[in-house]
């Protein structure tokens, strides 16, 4: 598995960034472009704790994927005040997924902007990502293939992606949008995951106020080294093919796979995981 840096800048004009890397779905951070925002200097853990702590929130973790789970369910939730809580006390796996920050707490809508790169951000859905030391998703990609603008507070988070030109060799299971879960994206057995030795990608690592460029439909693996969290804005996919590809998930591929959830119970996860397996190995055949 071969992990190129993503190119770092420390500022982007809006004619710079559609051209070096939107137009070429190229992966950047950006290191300075929220240093005038409110949230640069308050968003951190304890102000969020003070400002939303009485919100339930709902939390997940790195559990296998389970039939009786719905699609995008929660495994728990909890106060958020007692959530960061845990976070300063011990590492937990508990992470906070898609969190409407709009909805819940609406002022905290009056800490940013909306920068201007080019793309049309859509303005309802700025969404929160909390997480542990330690804690991490799987890898996958979004429902949407949205272009996606990742800003990072407190602590530090690494971030591994690849494109969708890599599927053949990523263990993509199929009727999902995540990768096999056993494979560990930070330090994969090779032995274990051959295809892996054939994949290229990107990996970084962000810091407080860095964002990172994530293009439409990129597999994203994302572990928090310390405790913090991050907002996404995201502007609608672009490229034809990938338009078809989010409508085809989300009004056929998530209902289909919750009614064969419902009709086959686990027997139809395990058959998902693999194929996975099998049809990835299928196009080491010949190498």
């Amino acid at each position: 598995m071969y992990l190129k840096d993503v190119q770092r800048v420390a500022s982007i004009s809006r004619e710079a960034f559609l051209s070096d890397f939107f137009k070429t779905q190229t992966p950047v951070v950006i290191e300075k472009a929220i240093e005038g925002w409110p949230a640069y200097k308050k968003w951190n853990l304890d102000y969020i704790r003070e400002v939303a702590g009485d919100c339930i929130v709902p939390l997940y973790d790195d559990r296998p994927v389970d039939y009786r789970d719905g699609f995008n369910e929660p495994h728990a939730s909890m106060r958020m005040a007692d959530y960061i809580d845990l976070l300063r006390s011990e590492p937990t796996r508990y992470r906070i997924f898609l969190w409407n920050i709009l909805k819940e707490v609406p002022q905290l809508q009056e800490d940013f902007d909306y920068p201007d790169f080019g793309l049309r951000l859509m303005k309802s859905l700025p969404m929160l990502f909390f997480g542990g030391r330690d804690s991490y998703t799987f890898m996958h990609y979004d429902i949407d293939l949205a272009n996606i603008f990742h800003f990072h507070f407190e602590g530090r988070k690494e971030c591994i992606l690849f494109s969708q030109t890599e599927n053949k060799y990523l263990y993509k299971v199929p009727h999902s949008l995540i990768t096999h879960e056993r494979i560990d994206f930070s330090a994969p057995d090779l032995t274990q995951w051959p295809a892996l030795r054939y994949v290229s990608g990107f990996r970084a690592e962000l810091a407080h106020g860095e964002v990172l460029y994530i293009p439409e439909g990129f597999w994203h693996y994302m572990r928090y080294i310390t405790p913090g969290f991050s907002m996404s804005l995201r502007a609608i996919a672009r490229n034809p093919k990938n338009l078809s590809k989010a409508l085809y998930n989300i009004f056929i591929m998530r209902h289909y796979d919750n009614v064969m959830r419902r009709i086959r119970g686990q027997q139809w996860i395990d058959l998902k995981n693999e194929k996975a397996i099998t049809r990835t190995h299928k196009h080491l055949e010949g190498r």
